[in-house]
């Protein structure tokens, strides 16, 4: 059985939507700061990392090869890539959540179309 839906009740649900999506817009805001600063001080300490490594030699005399020297930078400063990597998760869900919010926006639209056009039949 359907539920009659009536334009103050779309109104409402988008008012809603407009506050919520406010405060998605805040969080996502945030954690894209949160992002970037955290992408800065990672690479940052990186480049230190892979620049004290080009002095070092291998335990045979030879020089690291490129791809050790950036695998042995990762696993120095592997709290900041487990950071790195958690703060792009939260940028990604924040970004998720504000297209989730804009598409229930588009359906509360439609949906008040919908009962505008069929208030106007009756």
């Amino acid at each position: 059985m359907s539920e009659v839906v009536t334009p103050a009740q779309v109104e409402a649900k988008l008012k809603s939507l407009s506050k919520e999506l406010d405060s998605c817009h805040e969080d996502l805001v945030k954690a894209e700061y949160r992002y970037y600063h955290t992408k800065a001080q990672y690479e940052i300490s990186m480049a230190e990392t892979r620049l004290a490594l080009t002095k070092q030699s291998a335990p045979n005399g030879k020089n690291y090869t490129v791809g050790e020297r950036e695998d042995m930078a990762i696993i120095a400063n592997r709290e900041k890539h487990i950071e790195m990597a958690e703060v792009d998760a939260l940028v990604r869900a924040a970004r998720a959540n504000a297209q989730r919010i804009r598409a229930q926006v588009d359906i509360a639209r439609s949906v008040g179309t919908s009962v505008r056009t069929s208030m106007e039949i009756i």
